[in-house]
């Protein structure tokens, strides 16, 4: 009988909430340091695409390995590298040859090895956590990234202004110490050995395994498509909503209004840690992407930091009840002893349209929806809802990508596969602790 501890739980989400405000200090920093000092939307994407494109590529593999070994010291590796990583800038900067170019690579290697770090955390949730309680944990989880949203940019809009990027580094890397002390002085659960998968198969058919284990389950296959869309579809918002708002404000009205966006979050995160969410968690998963998607058009429509704060404020009041609800049902659904793998692929295509977003946001802005809002353009009949000047734009952009996702919302909800597939596949636990049933064993080998 598995022993679960809330507590081990909490402390090392502690360590890893310290470790994400850390973060959001130098993201914001060194983000509102490329566009001013660069001026260039294309540079600041290429940031988040580096972030990203690494963890994509080394999923699959990354994957079998969380499965294989212990998920302790994979977080701890990963959150070692991230440390080393705000070093080296920090070095870089303080001997004045810090470029952006730079970022690029510290970027990559850090996303690599958060391919590892995801996975292993949310892998071990199920050890820690009763089912029960599994809504309540991965609210705290997307509370955690709210915190961070709320925080970060009003403090370091602050910081910047009396100890400058260099003290915010600082601040960084002892946020990595505090994740890594929790990490190394909680006792950590594994899976035991009658747990783990005894089936030798080669590391290629391994990693193969979480691919097959999605595909032959329609269900997760439609919700994990719904997911890479929408994931689009925000990379979109996440390389302009800056750029957005800096079109109209300066960079201090910026961080109180990426603050003031991130109680939306942070009210969702805390509401799902306590409620635990809806019974039927599709519907909540799509639902609140659609309404989501309706804030997101709202948003595009004026040039003002009340409406932009206050929209996207409502849109991601409902993210992170969509975001614990679907992760709740992979980690119910998926036994414990191949949820890396599993995870790992899960992660790799619901993200693996995004650098479509990063790499094309500064172009089409650029090139096509700056000049449709202008005498001329296509999109001219609707200067009179959106207004015409800088970033206008961006505003009409955003218009288009909430409208797609309400309609990808309704389009996924429609298919019966999705829509029932709480009830269509089982729960691990009906299986056994070890999640060995036939239809498993069947998809890896």
């Amino acid at each position: 009988m598995r022993e679960y501890s809330f507590r081990t739980f909490f402390t090392i989400w502690f360590g890893q909430l310290a470790s994400i405000i850390g973060s959001g200090l130098t993201n914001f920093g060194l983000g509102v340091w490329v566009l001013t000092e660069t001026g260039s939307v294309t540079q600041f994407a290429l940031i988040i695409m580096f972030a990203s494109v690494p963890a994509i590529v080394a999923a699959p593999f990354a994957g079998v390995i969380v499965d294989k070994w212990k998920r302790k010291w994979l977080m701890v590796i990963s959150d070692s590298i991230a440390g080393i990583s705000t070093i080296i800038i920090f070095v870089l900067i303080y001997f004045n040859v810090f470029e952006v170019w730079h970022l690029y690579i510290t970027a990559a290697v850090s996303s690599l090895f958060s391919s590892f770090q995801m996975p292993a955390y949310q892998a071990t949730i199920p050890l820690l956590v009763p089912k029960a309680q599994l809504g309540r944990a991965n609210g705290l989880v997307q509370m955690a990234d709210a915190l961070s949203i709320v925080f970060a940019p009003v403090m370091a809009g602050f910081l910047l202004a009396s100890m400058g990027i260099k003290g915010i580094l600082i601040i960084d890397f002892f946020t990595f110490i505090i994740a890594l002390s929790t990490l190394l002085f909680v006792k950590f659960p594994e899976l035991s050995l009658s747990e783990k998968d005894s089936k030798k198969v080669s590391f290629f058919q391994d990693a193969l395994f979480g691919w097959r284990y999605i595909v032959d389950r329609p269900g997760l296959r439609g919700l994990l498509v719904y997911f890479a869309v929408v994931n689009l579809l925000l990379g979109y918002f996440n390389v302009l909503l800056q750029p957005l708002i800096l079109s109209f404000t300066n960079e201090r009205m910026l961080g109180i209004a990426l603050s003031i966006t991130g109680i939306g979050m942070l009210v969702g995160g805390i509401t799902m840690s306590i409620w635990g969410g809806p019974k039927n968690r599709v519907l909540a998963v799509i639902g609140s992407g659609a309404i989501s998607g309706l804030f997101l058009m709202v948003l595009g429509f004026k040039e003002s930091v009340f409406l932009v704060t206050l929209s996207t404020c409502l849109m991601f009041l409902f993210l992170p009840i969509g975001n614990a609800a679907s992760q709740v049902i992979w980690q119910s659904k998926v036994p414990l002893n191949v949820q890396g793998r599993v995870f790992a692929l899960r992660r790799m295509i619901a993200i693996s349209l995004s650098p479509i977003a990063y790499i094309s946001a500064g172009p089409l802005v650029e090139k096509v929806f700056d000049p449709a809002v202008q005498n001329g353009g296509f999109a001219q009949g609707l200067t009179k809802l959106i207004g015409t000047g800088d970033g206008r734009g961006i505003g009409l952009l955003f218009i288009l990508l909430g409208a797609g996702w309400i309609v990808t919302s309704l389009v996924v909800f429609l298919n019966p596969r999705v829509r029932g597939l709480e009830s269509e596949i089982p729960d691990a636990a009906a299986t056994g602790s070890e999640g060995k049933d036939e239809k498993v064993l069947a998809g890896a080998h």
